[in-house]
C-alpha cells in the first residue's frame, strides 16, 4: 500500500508530530473591490484531510485556487513545506507540481485516451521516459478500477469514471498535496459514492488532501478537521464531531440546520 509523505517523530513522548504541508497565514483576496476571503488562516498537517464547508459563494473554491497559486492573493501569505510559495519570487509552476488539483469539470482533453490524459504530465512536466509513465498510470488506474477504460475516450465514460480519471490525472505526478473542488458536485446522485470510495482510499493511504464541499455526511466522515466559511471569513474550524456535533458560532448552526432539514448530513 502506497503511503503519501513521511511522519516524522515529535520529542515530547514519542508522539508523532506532524509538520503543515499547507499553511495560510491572513489571507486576502478581492474580486472587483468585493472581498472574497478576508484574513483567512488555515493550517493542514500531513496525513489529514481537511474539509471546507459552507454556502455557494462562501470563497471555499477561491481559497483552493489561491493555495495552488492559480489567483494571486491581495495579501498575506501562503507556505507549502514551510516554504513561502506567494513570494513574488516563487517559480509558480515548481509550486504547481507539487500540489494536485482536481475540479467539478473534469478537464479531461477529448482527443486523448484515458491512458494519454494521465500520462501527459508525468512525460511533457516531468520528464518521465513513455514506458515508466505508461506503467505508473496504468497500476494507478487498476487501483482506481479504471484499467479496463485505459484506452478508451473520455466521452465513452459516465461521470464517475471521468471523474475517477480526473483523480488518477492529479496523482500522476506524486502530489504532496491534493486540492478537491466539489468533485461530486457534477454527477448524478448514483455517481457520487464511487467517487467518494476514491477519496476515503486515499485517505487511507496517507494523502494530504484539502476537499471543498457540500456532501456534509461525507466531510464528517472522512475528514480530520472542518472549516466552515461564511462570507469569505473561517467562521470555526475544528475537528468534525465538534463542528457538526457542537458549533459555537450562530452562522455555523444556521448553515447546519438547513443542511440537516435538507437530509444531506446523512453519510
Amino acid at each position: 500500500m502506497t503511503t503519501y509523505g513521511t511522519t516524522t517523530t515529535g520529542a515530547a513522548g514519542g508522539a508523532a508530530a506532524r509538520p503543515d504541508v499547507l499553511r495560510l497565514e491572513s489571507v486576502r483576496k478581492t474580486f472587483g473591490g468585493q472581498v472574497v476571503l478576508r484574513d483567512v488562516g488555515l493550517a493542514v498537517p500531513e496525513h489529514s484531510v481537511t474539509a471546507l464547508i459552507g454556502a455557494s459563494g462562501s470563497g471555499k473554491s477561491t481559497l483552493l485556487r489561491c493555495a495552488n497559486l492559480l489567483e494571486r492573493i491581495d495579501d498575506g501569505a501562503v507556505y507549502l513545506d514551510g516554504e513561502e510559495i506567494t513570494d513574488p519570487r516563487t517559480d509558480e509552476d515548481a509550486v504547481r507540481r507539487r500540489i494536485g488539483v482536481v475540479f467539478q469539470s473534469y478537464n479531461l482533453f477529448p482527443h486523448m485516451t484515458v491512458l494519454e490524459n494521465v500520462t501527459l504530465a508525468p512525460r511533457r512536466v516531468h520528464g518521465v521516459p513513455r514506458a515508466e509513465a505508461e506503467a505508473a498510470a496504468l497500476a494507478l488506474l487498476e487501483r482506481l478500477g479504471l484499467a479496463a477504460k485505459a484506452r478508451e475516450y473520455p466521452d465513452r465514460l459516465s461521470g464517475g469514471q471521468q471523474q475517477r480519471v480526473a483523480i488518477a490525472r492529479a496523482l500522476a505526478t506524486g502530489p504532496r498535496l491534493l486540492l478537491l473542488d466539489e468533485i461530486t458536485a457534477a454527477l448524478d446522485p448514483v455517481l457520487v459514492g464511487e467517487v467518494l470510495a476514491v477519496v476515503r482510499d486515499l485517505k487511507e493511504q496517507g494523502m494530504t488532501m484539502v476537499i471543498s464541499t457540500h456532501e456534509m455526511g461525507f466531510a464528517r466522515e472522512v475528514a480530520d478537521q472542518v472549516c466552515f466559511l461564511d462570507a469569505g471569513v473561517v467562521l470555526e474550524q475544528g475537528p468534525p464531531e465538534q463542528v457538526f456535533g457542537d458549533p459555537r458560532h450562530e452562522r455555523t448552526r444556521h448553515f447546519l440546520s438547513r443542511v440537516v432539514a435538507s437530509g444531506r448530513l446523512n453519510p
